[in-house]
């Protein structure tokens, strides 16, 4: 449905692509080479983390827990230490804090929506790093880039005005990317709750952008957040 050369060749991830080229509401199109979304860079081989550094990538912005972190070390840190890295942990601090801040196991379609009422905090944080990076690619990711990711990408690509059947896309494009592989790492489990696992409904999308709504926008909602309005307007220009 759209350009398929967003998908990136960064050996062995599954789940990294570009958030340029995608339509917005008044015609225009996303840049290039601004914002990239992928799964957990621990999984880079060598190969994997030279294609990394030649595509000129200056900034990363890891979200995941510290103990997935300690788990599986990224790259950045060890091996390409010319590029800022930044470790936010977008679900509370810790897994144990996660669960007992959720209100419940919101359904999937329900995820984005949410996550924008339960980590305002966190989420900010995260986008100020964002606002304030320099202007070269800049890489967000957790583990399958699917969720956590998946919720930045989506509000990064409404606070551009992309059109929202392109934000319901670009989220709903982990299932592909992962289903396979996922099925073949975790061959020991039931298939279909690894299928289940890798679904990212397109509802989801919706659900958010309905919320949004309600501040009138995703500009809105930053600033509802914390975040000033020079910060806002740089989070999109990134993609403008």
């Amino acid at each position: 449905m759209y350009d398929q050369k967003r998908l990136l060749d960064f050996p062995s991830l599954l789940n990294a692509r570009d958030l340029g080229g995608y339509p917005t509401t008044d015609g225009s199109t996303t840049r290039w080479r601004s914002l990239l979304r992928s799964d957990d860079l621990a999984q880079l081989t060598l190969a994997g983390v030279q294609a990394f550094a030649m595509y000129g990538i200056e900034t990363v912005v890891d979200l995941r827990w510290p103990e997935e972190v300690a788990a599986s070390p990224s790259p950045v840190t060890r091996v390409l230490k010319h590029i800022r890295y930044e470790q936010i942990s977008l679900l509370a601090r810790t897994p144990e804090e996660w669960r007992v801040r959720r209100a419940d196991n919101a359904a999937k379609e329900l995820w984005n929506r949410a996550m924008l009422e339960g980590v305002r905090s966190e989420l900010k944080d995260v986008l100020q790093v964002i606002a304030t990076a320099a202007p070269g690619p800049l890489l967000f990711h957790c583990v399958a880039g699917k969720d956590r990711t998946g919720l930045i990408a989506a509000l990064m690509l409404a606070l551009a005005d992309v059109a929202p059947e392109a934000i319901a896309y670009d989220y709903a494009a982990s299932t592909d990317n992962l289903r396979e592989a996922y099925l073949q790492r975790y061959a020991d489990a039931e298939p279909e709750a690894i299928i289940e696992a890798v679904q990212c409904p397109e509802e989801g999308v919706h659900n958010m952008l309905a919320y949004l709504a309600k501040f009138g926008g995703a500009g809105p909602y930053l600033e509802e957040i914390g975040m000033r309005h020079e910060e806002v307007q740089r989070l999109r220009a990134r993609l403008r």
